[in-house]
């Protein structure tokens, strides 16, 4: 069930060490990158651990990530593991100890899922969370240290054009960049993903607004009353509305997130706009003081819409030719799995893993389907997973009563998850 990932902010990012990258690869095979977000450098880290020479097109005119904090699951704490990332990573990141889901009105505690040690034991790696710039910098820092990459800012993808033995780009500063193969990691409003047609019948359809709306903010953990600082994921399930929040920054602050239901922002381009206090209160209605007294330490909140797209249907959504799509290019999804990084992580690290096992013989064409082919139904399913995850989160009437009895019955059960958290799956 639970395990949310989302959040707000721009804030400064924390410099962080990074080790056991002396595994390089000779460079040869070239991969243009669009996007330069967590997906994109990860992409580029992978591939170029791999021998890949990248070339990432950012469209930004700096390095940087807006938002808060997300939730790396054991699967995507294993992928940053296999990339000698893991001293990194204790450096920014915080591990909670368990999963604590409350009812939003009440405050019973209807489940728990014990994390720390026991998902080290279960699944063999921990699960942290941490503020998305500090996993930004993280992987641009272990980018930078391969060398194997070219960065180029304000480079926004504005044409692709694809031949039989290459992938050229054009940017919006009439920038000319051609590779023997294209990855789109552009985000929710891809452009690349413009060029992959729907299969027969031609272009898909935008994005769609999920009804929700998310409250985001970050707030020190020294801010908080003592009893609301605990090491752990809480969520709170209540009608049409649930809220969460976890430590970031190495347990010096805490990310909050509130959703509820609404209407769309005049930008659902927008990643974030500026939100008060009063509105998110308004919305929720009446919380349990506990819950209550975390919201009204934060000191800023941002709004942020939540758009995604059905769950993929085939490996042609995910790869065409020389052009393939990742993370939320690909299959973007509703942060009520907490798994759109890990993701984006687990596509980057499978085609790092394709990449080093085709060796001298690497055709891309045929190396991207097999991406494909490996990865969307998995990450359909968890698409789908957390699309239905909303709706139960947001019960009311009988479906939460059930909800209820069922978490007091299964708690842990429900709320594990092993087909996702024993991943990615080896190629």
């Amino acid at each position: 069930m639970p395990l949310l990932s989302i959040a707000p902010v721009l804030m400064p990012v924390k410099a962080v060490s990074v080790r056991g990258l002396h595994n390089r690869q000779p460079m040869t095979h070239s991969l243009l990158i669009a996007g330069g977000g967590i997906g994109g450098l990860a992409l580029a880290l992978s591939c170029a651990r791999a021998g890949v020479a990248c070339s990432l097109l950012e469209q930004s005119a700096v390095f940087s990530e807006v938002g808060a904090g997300i939730q790396l699951g054991p699967n995507a704490v294993r992928v940053l593991a296999d990339w000698g990332l893991m001293d990194a990573l204790r450096e920014v990141a915080a591990f909670p100890e368990r999963v604590v889901v409350r009812d939003a009105r009440s405050g019973q505690t209807l489940g728990e899922l014990p994390l720390g040690a026991r998902a080290v034991q279960r699944y063999g790696q921990p699960y942290a969370t941490i503020h998305r710039a500090d996993a930004h910098r993280l992987l641009l820092t272990a980018v930078e240290a391969h060398g194997g990459v070219e960065l180029h800012l304000n480079a926004r993808v504005r044409t692709v054009h694809e031949s039989a033995d290459g992938v050229s780009v054009t940017t919006e500063t009439g920038q000319w960049h051609e590779a023997q193969a294209l990855a789109g990691c552009d985000g929710l409003w891809s452009v690349v993903r413009q060029h992959i047609t729907s299969g027969p019948g031609g272009m898909e359809m935008a994005p769609r607004f999920s009804g929700h709306l998310a409250y985001r903010g970050v707030v020190a953990l020294a801010d908080l009353p003592l009893e609301r600082r605990a090491n752990a994921v809480t969520v709170w399930l209540g009608p049409r509305l649930h809220l969460v929040h976890y430590p970031v920054s190495a347990g010096q602050q805490m990310n909050v997130v509130a959703v509820v239901h609404g209407r769309p922002t005049a930008n659902p381009h927008g990643w974030s706009h500026e939100a008060n206090r009063a509105d998110l209160l308004q919305a929720l209605g009446p919380v349990h003081v506990d819950a209550l007294q975390v919201l009204e330490a934060v000191p800023h909140w941002k709004l942020w819409p939540l758009n995604d797209r059905p769950p993929m249907t085939g490996p042609y959504q995910h790869a065409q030719g020389r052009v393939c799509l990742t993370g939320d290019a690909a299959h973007p999804m509703r942060p009520y799995l907490a798994q759109g990084a890990a993701m984006a992580l687990e596509d980057a690290w499978t085609l790092g893993q394709l990449v080093q096992s085709a060796g001298a013989s690497l055709d891309w064409p045929v190396l991207l389907q097999r991406l494909a082919e490996l990865r969307w139904e998995r990450n359909a399913r968890v698409q789908a997973g957390a699309i239905r995850n909303g709706t139960v989160f947001h019960a009311d009437g009988w479906l939460r009563m059930a909800r209820n009895v069922a978490m007091a019955a299964l708690g842990e059960r429900l709320l594990d998850k092993p087909w996702l958290y024993s991943g990615p799956p080896r190629p």
